[in-house]
């Protein structure tokens, strides 16, 4: 089963990325503030990241500041589109269907339906 990481990052503002491993890289999404059922956060997607990300944290090469692992598991693809991506996520604090989707300004939103 692919793995997700859900990391603190505190440059060049405090956000966090979650990555979902795919195809040998980790996609990666900044979040504007941490997941929490029932709410829509804006996201954006930024480049791939290395697999390394999934175990690490500490300091970010290049000054980029610090991660700290707010959240990770596995998880289950459903929806893999350049519009809209679906997952189940099945962590520590996220347990449930995860939500990237284009809004109609053509930002992203993330939402996440908590299970049971």
């Amino acid at each position: 089963m692919p793995r997700y990481v859900i990391l603190e990052h505190d440059h060049p503002h405090r956000h966090w990325d979650l990555m979902l491993e795919s195809a040998g890289v980790l996609r990666t999404w900044r979040l504007a503030e941490p997941p929490r059922p029932g709410g829509a956060v804006a996201a954006e997607p930024i480049g791939d990241h290395r697999r390394a990300y999934l175990d690490y944290e500490g300091p970010v090469s290049g000054g980029r500041g610090t991660v700290v692992r707010w959240d990770a598991g596995t998880f289950e693809w459903e929806t893999d589109s350049p519009r809209r991506v679906a997952v189940v996520l099945q962590g520590t604090r996220c347990r449930g269907r995860a939500l990237l989707a284009t809004a109609a300004d053509d930002g992203w939103l993330f939402t996440m339906e908590a299970v049971g």
